[in-house]
């Protein structure tokens, strides 16, 4: 059975049916051996147990250093054609789109912030590169990149990867950020972000960290607890137009920021999150790109299901104190 978007006609939210993820034990592997014994397919020289690559980036040694890969267990894929169709009342599109894995470095006991800041930089890099391209196609409006670490956070592989899935519709929590953040221009003239980032740095009780164009702080209305922020201080509403010299500066910013998670919540696993504007739309004063990441610390409810209301115990600026301790 074949991946498809079905929209629910109350509340005009897409899902994503896709078979092949439920019958994946992995993302990419068979995993039928003891831990110790698994052969890890993202590991140098294990490359044809995976798809050929989409984009590899060379390191100072002339070996691959970063590896764009298609998903083995795809939840859309590009060669579906895409179709819109009526299905009695309901609409659906085919599982057209991309789902592609970024392995972030061929050492398998590194985490993301663990690495140098260069090394960093150029996985940013390349999450930059292929939003760009992914842009090209004019069938896809919407892309997000995303990173699960730890099996709590979903994480099937201990190696560093993240994911990209880009889709042919945005998702609905998606549209409502970019139109609340138009509605918010519409009334002001002003992007919403960029007044958040001055109350947060002006008050500074839920700033974690600045640096020279970013600054990571807690949320006021944060979902979770140590839920963060990172957003350029600079307006911009598509990663795709970050600099080699502000890669540089958020490598050297996010690996702060999680290594103080790592620090105060003993190596917790995290979901990381990379939102921007939608790939169709021109560049926006309303929008402003940012990176969420979001330590797993507690589990999604029945209320939280039922309602759309989170249940945060941690105040954002106690975690940002905390957080704050751990350099």
């Amino acid at each position: 059975m074949a991946s498809d978007l079905r929209k629910d006609p109350v509340t005009d939210r897409w899902v994503l049916i896709a078979p092949d993820r439920g019958a994946r034990p992995s993302d990419f592997l068979v995993e039928t051996q003891p831990p110790s014994q698994r052969v890890c397919p993202f590991c140098p020289g294990n490359e044809a147990m995976t798809p050929p690559p989409i984009q590899e980036v060379e390191g100072a040694d002339g070996r691959w250093a970063v590896r764009v890969i298609p998903n083995r267990y795809p939840a859309v894929q590009v060669e579906v054609p895409l179709q819109r169709e009526a299905v009695g009342i309901y609409d659906r599109i085919s599982g057209f789109g991309a789902h592609e894995v970024v392995v972030e470095t061929p050492r398998h006991d590194l985490s993301l912030w663990e690495l140098g800041d260069e090394d960093r930089a150029r996985v940013l890099g390349v999450y930059r590169d292929r939003l760009a391209d992914l842009g090209n196609d004019r069938r896809l409006r919407w892309a997000m990149v995303f990173k699960n670490r730890g099996a709590q956070a979903g994480a099937t592989l201990q190696h560093e990867h993240s994911q990209l899935v880009a889709l042919p519709r945005v998702p609905r929590e998606a549209r409502e950020r970019w139109e609340g953040a138009r509605s918010h221009f519409r009334r002001k003239e002003r992007c919403v972000y960029c007044d958040v980032i001055a109350a947060e740095t002006k008050e500074g009780v839920r700033v974690v960290e600045e640096s020279r164009f970013f600054v990571a702080f807690c949320p006021y209305a944060s979902r979770a607890p140590f839920e963060t922020w990172i957003l350029p201080k600079g307006h911009a509403s598509h990663y795709t137009l970050v600099t080699q010299e502000d890669l540089r500066d958020l490598s050297r910013l996010l690996g702060s920021v999680l290594r103080r998670m790592d620090g105060a919540l003993e190596k917790p696993a995290v979901n990381f999150m990379l939102h921007s504007a939608p790939l169709q739309e021109h560049e926006s004063p309303a929008f402003h790109w940012h990176l969420e990441i979001v330590p797993a610390t507690q589990r999604i409810g029945g209320f939280e299901w039922g309602s759309g209301f989170f249940i945060n115990p941690t105040p954002p600026e106690d975690a940002a104190a905390f957080l704050r301790e751990f350099a």
